[in-house]
């Protein structure tokens, strides 16, 4: 069974940076494209950035240019590094699969709280 834990989260002040990080188990990592996702309660979930097996990366208007996606394939881990924060980036953020793929069971998620 695959295992998804995110970490890396916190409170920010607007402008700051954060680096999120994914631990993948239970699956062969390395040919496995990985998506972010962001959810703020009460609304659903949307999707944040993905990253292909072959690296390509490709990211909601909303981040694109403040947030990057990467991934070692040698630590079974995905990372979303997070730059220029708003308030509105506020969200529980998630990593599984992409959404056109077969998703599998959600982690705990990693709160990202951005207020001053």
């Amino acid at each position: 069974q695959v295992q998804l834990v995110e970490s890396g989260g916190g409170l920010v002040q607007p402008g700051g940076s954060l680096r999120l990080s994914c631990a993948v188990s239970g699956t062969v990592f390395s040919a496995k494209a990985m998506a972010w996702y962001r959810q703020v309660s009460g609304t659903e979930r949307e999707w944040v950035a993905t990253i292909s097996s072959g690296r390509i990366t490709n990211y909601a208007d909303s981040v694109k240019g403040r947030f990057t996606i990467s991934r070692d394939n040698a630590q079974n881990t995905v990372y979303l590094q997070m730059n220029s924060l708003k308030p509105e980036d506020t969200a529980v953020y998630y990593c599984n699969r992409p959404r056109e793929a077969p998703l599998w069971t959600w982690g705990q998620g990693t709160q990202v709280t951005v207020s001053s």
